[in-house]
């Protein structure tokens, strides 16, 4: 019951996601392939539900009461969504999903989670394409991962 923990707890952070807690619970953990991508998965989920409600709220919120803050915030916002909106609009959802998926550093669940937020994505929406993000990068990752072992196995 532990490992389920740990695999769900380190998916949750955005230094280590997925690339390190399905390896680390196959590996480490002597996880089944399907439980270590089910419990990355939902632990990789699971802080976007808070991420994407908070961010306009905390957003409007140091707007309000801190000038650095309210210019900061209204020149992101004008730039992105007036510069790149229009491309958004065609690709954004496509996009949002890919950069998610794709598991390299810097893009993930919390990055994909402030793209979406900077475009203005509504919130269902925007936790639909991560979570659909997120899946695909768990399923690349294990299917890697176990793949690689197969392979070394193979090899030696």
């Amino acid at each position: 019951m532990e490992h389920y923990f740990w695999t769900f707890f380190l998916s949750m952070f955005p230094f280590t996601e997925l690339r390190v807690a399905i390896p680390l619970a196959i590996q480490k953990f002597g996880m089944s392939p399907y439980e270590a991508y089910f419990f990355g998965v939902l632990g990789n989920i699971f802080p976007n539900l808070f991420i994407l409600y908070a961010l306009d709220p905390v957003s409007k919120f140091l707007m309000k009461h801190s000038k650095f803050f309210n210019v900061f915030f209204s020149k992101l916002f004008d730039k992105t969504r007036t510069k790149h909106s229009k491309k958004f609009q065609e690709y954004g959802a496509l996009f949002l999903v890919l950069f998610i998926a794709i598991p390299l550093p810097g893009s993930g669940s919390w990055t994909g989670s402030l793209i979406a937020f900077l475009f203005g994505v509504a919130y269902w929406r925007a936790l639909f394409l991560v979570s659909l993000g997120v899946m695909i990068a768990g399923l690349i990752i294990t299917l890697g991962f176990t793949g690689a072992i197969k392979f070394f196995e193979w090899v030696i």
